[in-house]
């Protein structure tokens, strides 16, 4: 039986509601196939007591460091009552001691601004990270030796990963639970949070992008089209003439809806189908990469080298060990 993940969320004063309820929501949806919860979410405090939210309302406990001491990840939300941090104010004693007191190993991940926290304690020196775009050239000054990225959704830097702004925290915890148990399980807990099951990380945020007009066209049809045919080949030229438009419209409305080019997106999606394939079946890497629409093993391999850094038969061990004797 998969033994159940300890998970610590931190409160801090201040913390917005939402993104404190994240961590909860998302991985309290993460079920094996006996229905089994697989990850156990402890809220805590610093100091075990009491905090107020930045909606005013306040936010009793029942842990206090200890939780951080015996989790097995610890998530850090936002709090806006952390804004000195960034003007070199240090972080309260309490809350110091209780982030020293996390033990080695620990998967640590933060949400949004809650990335402040963990530079000021100098977790993220010589690391990449980001945070929310709104408050990235505030922080690159506060902390420069940190690697911050401000145009991606979550930056997985090993056992501390950081995410951009309220959705994307979303985006990463479901990462986090593809990693520990696969896609079927990922896209369960995204489809009970009715949330889309996948985002890259590497997806840009959505900094100042308007919606598009309600009397303009959309591309969403033609992402349906083209997810049922993702085992074929399928031009650019096709999507613009499926949406009716003009290649160039296309591709311009495609990046303001969805923030990729379609050729990104297209690759994204054939790369959760072949994922999904390599954990649940033991069909040959050549039949997943032409079911997927890669069309050779060595494509696929390619891509999920760039995109994963494993190898197609490496990805697959990683969820079914006893499949050491696979076919290529």
């Amino acid at each position: 039986m998969t033994p159940v993940h300890r998970i610590a969320v931190l409160a801090l004063e201040g913390v917005p509601p939402f993104e404190l309820g994240i961590p909860s929501r998302v991985f309290g949806n993460a079920f094996d196939e006996a229905g089994k919860p697989l990850y156990e979410v402890t809220v805590c405090t610093a100091d075990g007591a009491p905090v107020t939210s930045d909606a005013g309302f306040t936010i009793g406990v029942r842990a206090g460091a200890e939780a951080l001491a015996a989790a097995d990840t610890v998530v850090v939300p936002p709090t806006h009552a952390m804004d000195g941090l960034m003007r070199g104010a240090p972080l309260p004693p309490e809350l110091r001691d209780a982030l020293a007191g996390i033990r080695p190993g620990t998967r640590i991940v933060s949400i949004c601004t809650g990335s402040t926290v963990l530079a000021a304690a100098g977790m993220l020196d010589g690391r990449r990270a980001t945070t929310h775009w709104v408050h990235a050239p505030e922080f690159q000054r506060a902390f420069p030796l940190v690697k911050l990225d401000e145009e991606v959704l979550f930056v997985d830097d090993g056992d501390i990963l950081t995410s951009a702004g309220v959705a994307a925290g979303v985006d990463l915890c479901l990462y986090l639970i593809r990693g520990d148990h696969g896609t079927a399980v990922a896209n369960r807990a995204a489809r009970l949070c009715v949330v889309p099951p996948w985002r890259d990380g590497g997806q840009a945020q959505y900094i100042d992008r308007p919606v598009p007009e309600p009397t303009l066209a959309t591309t969403t049809a033609t992402r349906a089209w083209a997810l049922e045919r993702l085992a074929e080949p399928i031009a650019l030229a096709e999507l613009a003439a499926h949406a009716r438009m003009s290649l160039r419209t296309f591709t311009r409305r495609f990046r303001d809806e969805v923030g990729m080019t379609p050729v990104q997106w297209l690759t994204g999606q054939r790369l959760e189908v072949a994922r999904h394939l390599l954990e649940s079946s033991d069909l040959p890497v050549d039949l997943v990469a032409h079911r997927s629409g890669f069309g050779s093993a060595n494509s696929l391999r390619q891509h999920m080298r760039t995109a994963l850094g494993v190898s197609p038969i490496a990805y697959r061990r990683t969820f079914q060990p006893d499949a050491a004797a696979a076919r290529p």
